[in-house]
């Protein structure tokens, strides 16, 4: 007997009834993207328009029944997925997924929550213009997600996280009603920016259904190089280097460790990666120039040069044809997967100050190594905007799952105690979801926490969204 059958009468009467899902195989809407928790649904919604989605709103709050705001389902914290009580409803925004309208005049683009990431590349692309987010996941996330949990990816160093993205917002709040914020400005000085407090809320505070998004002309170059560096410092060094040479340029600025290298080397051997076996750690730069590739290239040419005369760089490629570029890009692209396919692990998203990353470093791969000897680091990221996957793997030969279930605590007890020392952030980019929930009460500042409870308090309530992720439910 189906639970809250007046509720979902009156869902399917807002959205349809092939559009309600109680029934068949709902993991793709009820597993998280790693695996890690299976919760249960009381039905899988899924609107066409904002209009149904503030009914549905509506429908779940005189029914007590609360919501799980979902897009592509991609997100690393489980933030996005019921849990196991089967009384959630999930609330799948991936049926709206049209492009309102692009103003090629205003730069700007408007399109509903549900359009997935690399659609939103390639029509702004068949346009004449760049939408510069990039993820690994962007055949498969969507832009509701990517604002719900600011996303970052490869070119934040030059054009920030979703939020710098965004000019506006259409968002359903929990009272059902509709706050269209679409209009495209680039100045609007006229009290609190609302937009702003949604963006990174993981879908706690409101259903995001519309965004109206910045464009910027296409480069007429974009030139990728693999360099191999002696140290972090090293790679500091260069990335000082490349903002003097490339100044606006810079767009992609990614670190690779050597053992993050040798798992892609020894899981896809059909790529093929240079100087891993002799550098600790290489990097990949990517320059988008306004002029010609010519001028791109003489840039990035000097800036090596630089680089190779003052020992920061020990040898570099510098890619002759896009395939070899998205092939450069493909090496740092397959390291996550490379280390799911090694085995289970304990994953760290952090931020430092960029010039202090070389001694979290080393200070971190010392404490791990005395605490957990033949630990093994997988160390990459977005070293240009300070943000580390500071990645944990079980010593060889050790099962990957019980080194997880036993030690994960006592790792993230080392890597979050240095990340507070060198006055960092324990998420930079994934979101804080159910998963890191309880840490978020240990490190973040009690006066920060405070006002959370208060804006989540003010604006939800009933504790109508995504309840249990971000905050604790005691905490409302």
């Amino acid at each position: 007997m189906n639970r809250y059958p007046a509720l979902l009468s009156a869902l399917r009467t807002i959205v349809g009834e092939a559009y309600v899902l109680t029934e068949g195989d709902l993991t793709g809407y009820e597993l998280d993207w790693r695996k890690r928790e299976h919760g249960k649904a009381l039905a899988v919604v899924r609107p066409a328009s904002t209009e149904q989605v503030a009914a549905v709103v509506k429908a779940c709050a005189a029914a007590g029944v609360s919501i799980v705001p979902q897009g592509g389902n991609t997100g690393m914290v489980v933030g996005s997925t019921p849990d196991a009580s089967g009384t959630q409803v999930v609330l799948s925004l991936t049926r709206m997924n049209a492009v309102r309208t692009l103003d090629a005049a205003n730069l700007t683009i408007t399109v509903e929550a549900g359009c997935v990431l690399q659609t939103l590349q390639e029509v702004c692309e068949q346009a004449g213009f760049l939408f510069p987010l990039s993820l690994a996941s962007e055949g498969s996330c969507t832009i509701g997600g990517n604002l719900g949990t600011n996303a970052g990816g490869t070119q934040v160093v030059r054009y920030g996280n979703t939020r710098e993205l965004c000019l506006g917002l259409e968002v359903v709040t929990a009272q059902g009603e509709v706050w269209s914020g679409l209009t495209g400005l680039r100045k609007d000085n006229t009290g609190y920016d609302l937009r702003h407090l949604f963006i990174g809320s993981e879908g706690t505070l409101g259903v995001i259904t519309a965004a109206t998004m910045k464009l910027y002309p296409l480069p007429q170059s974009q030139l990728t190089a693999l360099a191999a560096v002696p140290s972090l410092q090293a790679a500091v060094d260069l990335l000082g280097l490349a903002h003097r040479h490339l100044s606006a340029g810079l767009t992609g600025f990614e670190v690779m460790g050597q053992f993050a290298l040798r798992l892609v080397v020894k899981h896809f051997p059909q790529q093929r990666v240079p100087f891993y076996e002799s550098a600790p750690y290489c990097v990949v730069l990517e320059n988008s120039d306004t002029e010609s590739d010519s001028h791109a290239r003489s840039q990035l040419e000097r800036l090596l040069e630089e680089a190779l005369e003052k020992g920061c760089v020990t040898d570099a490629v510098v890619a002759e044809s896009m395939a070899q570029a998205r092939a450069l890009w493909h090496i740092r692209e397959s390291i996550p997967l490379a280390q799911a396919q090694e085995g289970l692990n304990i994953k760290h998203d952090i931020s430092i100050a960029v010039s202090r990353i070389p001694d979290f470093v080393a200070q971190a791969d010392a404490a791990l190594e005395q605490a957990f000897p033949g630990v093994r680091l997988v160390n990459y990221g977005h070293l240009g905007d300070g943000n580390l996957h500071y990645n944990v793997q079980a010593p060889a030969g050790q099962d990957g799952e019980t080194f997880l279930r036993e030690q994960e605590n006592a790792v993230n007890a080392v890597v979050y105690a240095l990340v507070d020392a060198y006055k960092g952030s324990i998420s930079a980019e994934h979101g804080i979801g159910s998963l890191k929930r309880e840490k978020l009460e240990k490190h973040k500042s009690p006066v920060a926490l405070g006002l959370m409870r208060s804006i989540k308090t003010a604006l939800d309530p009933h504790n109508l969204f995504n309840p249990g992720r971000m905050l604790a439910a005691r905490d409302h």
